[in-house]
């Protein structure tokens, strides 16, 4: 049987660029190779709280510190930060959301992890894309966040209130470039159109 030094391997964990391990990058990290002393491993640092389970194959190690946008693309890949999430983070939404709202080009799901929601938004493979990075997460540019989240209004999934926009910091060629190259229907452009500048 394969031996291992508990707090060895801690250390070496702490010493590491990643707060977020999923099994694969976890045994490169580890370098262990047999299964049963990698799963015997795992499940000691659970137990002695060295990893957080955010759910399964999927850890957070204590200590280390993971932004939001970061455990969001990483809970459900592949995904990023959108609509009104986004939108507050670039100041153009004054309302502060309660929940981390995301896109996917897998199917609409929500999870749970320390007490937040994070949400994610099907939208099909075309309008997969125009995102930054931004404290090592995903996260859609003003325009096309608000490309998203105007899409999703003009769907009747989401409703807007115009009067909580400030669109100082939307870049309006921009936004019209992406609805136009995403062949977005009229009533987006109208939409975009109601929003006090």
């Amino acid at each position: 049987m394969e031996s291992y030094s508990l707090s060895l391997l801690t250390k070496k964990m702490l010493e590491s660029e990643f707060s977020l391990v999923n099994s694969q990058t976890l045994k490169k990290l580890l370098g262990v190779k047999k299964e049963r002393t990698y799963y015997r491993i795992v499940k000691d640092f659970i137990k002695n709280k060295v990893l957080i389970n955010l759910e399964r194959d999927k850890y957070l190690i204590t200590g280390k510190k993971a932004h939001t946008f970061e455990i969001a693309n990483f809970l459900y890949q592949p995904s990023y930060v959108s609509f009104e999430t986004a939108l507050n983070h670039w100041g153009i939404l004054s309302q502060f959301p309660f929940e981390i709202t995301s896109i996917t080009s897998k199917k609409t799901t929500s999870k749970k992890f320390e007490g937040k929601m994070y949400n994610y938004h099907h939208l099909a493979p075309k309008y997969f894309g125009m995102y930054t990075k931004k404290d090592k997460g995903l996260i859609a540019t003003p325009e096309k966040a608000l490309f998203d989240q105007l899409y999703l209004a003009s769907k009747g999934i989401k409703v807007i209130n115009f009067d909580e926009y400030d669109l100082k910091n939307i870049k309006s060629r921009i936004f019209v470039q992406i609805c136009k190259q995403l062949g977005a229907d009229k009533k987006i452009i109208d939409l975009f159109g109601n929003i006090p500048k």
